[in-house]
Parts: C-alpha cells; sequence; structure tokens
C-alpha cells in the first residue's frame, strides 16, 4: 500500500493561503501607496467572491487609478513569494502521523508557490517525497500520470497497490482509475459540490481524511 497525497484543499486549506497572500499584498500597498490594509484586505475577498481570483489585483488597483502592467506584476510577485501564513487541517496531521514517513505528495502549481506552502507546512520531514508536477515540465502536470508512475517505479510496485486522496475532479482521477491506483475524493474546499464529469469522478469518497483507515481495511487486499 503506495499512499498519495494531494497538498491544495486535501492536507490543508487553500483559502488560507489565498488570504495569506491578500495580506500580504494588502501590507506592500499599504506601505507603498498608505491605502488602508483593512480596507484593501476586504476589498479583494469581496472581488474574490464575485469574480474568482483572476481579476482581484487589477480589480484593486482599478479602484485606486493605478492599473498599470508593472503595478499588477508586482502584486502577483508579492503574492507569489510572501511567506504563507497556513497550517496543515487537524485530520492530515493524523493520518500524516499514521502513515509516519510512507507517504508521497503530488501537486500542481507554480514550482516556487508549491514549495513555500510545503515549507510552511513543514512537510520535508513527514513525508517520504514530494512530486511538485511543474518541476518535471507543464506537460507532466495533472491529469498527466507521470509523477505517480516514478513513484510506482521508485516502490517497484503495482499501480493498484497504490492510492491517491485528492479534491479535484476535473483532473485528479480521470487517467488514474484505469490504471487500477484506488482513487480517494476528499468532499473539501471550492471543489467538495463539483459533479465530476462521467469517468472523472474518483472510485471512493471521504469527507475527512480521519475516515481513510476504514476505507483502506474494506478496499486494499
Amino acid at each position: 500500500m503506495v499512499p498519495i497525497f494531494d497538498l491544495d484543499d486535501t492536507l490543508y486549506s487553500e483559502r488560507s493561503f489565498v488570504e495569506s497572500g491578500f495580506e500580504a499584498v494588502a501590507s506592500r500597498l499599504a506601505n507603498d501607496h498608505r491605502w488602508p490594509l483593512e480596507e484593501s484586505m476586504n476589498y479583494m475577498l469581496s472581488t474574490l467572491e464575485l469574480e474568482g481570483r483572476g481579476k482581484v489585483f487589477n480589480r484593486l488597483l482599478q479602484k485606486h487609478n493605478c492599473e498599470t502592467a508593472k503595478n499588477v506584476r508586482q502584486c502577483v510577485d508579492t503574492y507569489r513569494k510572501h511567506v504563507p501564513n497556513i497550517r496543515l487541517n487537524r485530520d492530515a496531521d493524523f493520518i500524516l502521523k499514521f502513515f509516519s514517513n510512507k507517504s508521497y505528495l503530488v501537486t500542481d502549481g507554480h514550482k516556487l508557490v508549491q514549495s513555500r506552502k510545503v515549507n510552511a507546512l513543514g512537510l520535508e520531514s513527514r513525508l517520504k517525497k514530494i512530486f511538485i508536477t511543474h518541476r518535471y515540465g507543464l506537460q507532466h502536470a495533472k491529469p498527466s500520470v507521470h509523477c505517480f508512475d516514478l513513484i510506482r517505479k521508485h516502490e517497484k510496485c503495482a499501480w493498484q497497490d497504490m492510492f491517491y486522496v485528492g479534491d479535484n475532479p476535473a483532473k485528479d482521477f480521470v487517467n488514474l482509475n484505469p490504471l487500477g491506483v484506488k482513487t480517494i475524493r476528499i468532499l473539501t474546499g471550492e471543489h467538495a459540490n463539483v459533479d465530476a464529469k462521467k469517468g472523472f469522478e474518483a472510485k471512493y469518497i471521504i469527507h475527512s481524511l480521519n475516515e481513510l483507515p476504514n476505507l483502506l481495511k474494506e478496499i486494499m487486499p
């Protein structure tokens, strides 16, 4: 049995990273322009709820008549390079102790951003190996199984001896299912209520990582 986990909204709340990044941006703008930090935070959070992440910084800069490519880029850089104020979910802490340094991590995203998250969460010492897919080229981001295949070869195991816990049915499970990997969807974060397309759903569903040990007793030979 080879445990593999996703990162964002599986081991911690990605919303906490977003809010941490917004606070870093708001602090920078407060220093550079004397814009009230709390006001900037509230504006970014309300924009996030209405429009999603894509144009949050643009909208804030537009509000102050300061939208330029340079200013947007500075906000993005601050967001990406800040030291995140995030913590593991309680059930994630439990499950990593349960598997005692035998688990792998496979996560998509900007490699420096994901690395900062890993460091902030103290995961290096708690996992067997961490795979940030973008380090291997964008073509190997999920739903590519490239990093999973590296794990399989390292463990000298069959696909059926691996399980993967993730939260995003748009990409986490679709190419692992046909290989026989035990795919497990945790209903957390922004994808919790998403209906998976045909063939994209995980084989098993949980609401908390605390449920994992009992599920594995049922599904692993």
